[in-house]
């Protein structure tokens, strides 16, 4: 087991610079997204829609391949790591505004009406009221999607990206033991994955206790 671990291991990098690339453009892509769709223009909310829904119904791999292999072909190209970070990274934003935008629609419109009562301008408003109790709200699903991103970092082997599945895949392969390196590989991305969710729930605890929505 020690030897397929040394084979697989370091793939660990390159999944986790997708993963936490991909989140960060998605974390703030997705931000201004879900502004987007609160905006009053209708054209301007609409467009945010279509692109929120464009983005969702087509395949995480289909993406994957529109970007790496069909770009290249009007001068457009990446290597593999920053074509799976980039694509992972625009679909993490569509989802990213939807959970943000279920934030908000959680927080009343008392809350504004509230702080204007005070003499709070809009922009206090949204940084000290509305973001810090959004987050709140938000921050299991946003903890729960970054799980989802991990796994889905996977898919970036079909492009050529020597992470975690794309070495345990030659390692299979070359040993023939497929059951050890993929039982292994599930092991590490459980070991990944199980720390963001206790962390997610820590944080949740203390936003509560912090921040109210009544």
């Amino acid at each position: 087991m020690g030897d397929e671990l040394s084979h697989i291991l370091p793939g660990l990098r390159d999944t986790a610079i997708i993963t936490c690339g991909a989140y960060l453009i998605g974390a703030v892509l997705g931000a201004f997204v879900a502004a987007a769709r609160r905006v009053r223009r209708r054209p301007v909310r609409l467009l945010a829609w279509s692109l929120v829904e464009l983005v969702r119904a087509v395949p995480v791999l289909v993406w994957l391949f529109l970007v790496f292999y069909g770009l290249p072909q009007y001068g457009i190209s990446f290597s593999p790591v920053v074509a799976a970070t980039l694509t992972l990274g625009v679909i993490a934003s569509s989802y990213l505004s939807e959970i943000y935008r279920g934030g908000l629609a959680a927080i009343g419109r008392g809350q504004w009406d509230a702080s204007a009562a005070l003499g709070l301008s809009r922009r206090d408003t949204a940084l000290r009221v509305i973001v810090p109790q959004t987050l709140r709200v938000s921050g299991p699903a946003m903890a729960g999607y970054g799980i989802w991103l991990l796994k889905d970092s996977a898919l970036a082997s079909t492009i050529g990206v020597v992470e975690l599945t794309y070495r345990a895949s030659a390692e299979a392969q070359s040993t023939g033991k497929g059951m050890t390196v993929f039982a292994i590989v599930g092991v590490i991305y459980l070991l990944l994955g199980l720390p963001l969710a206790l962390a997610s729930r820590s944080v949740d605890r203390r936003m509560r206790s912090r921040w109210s929505m009544s």
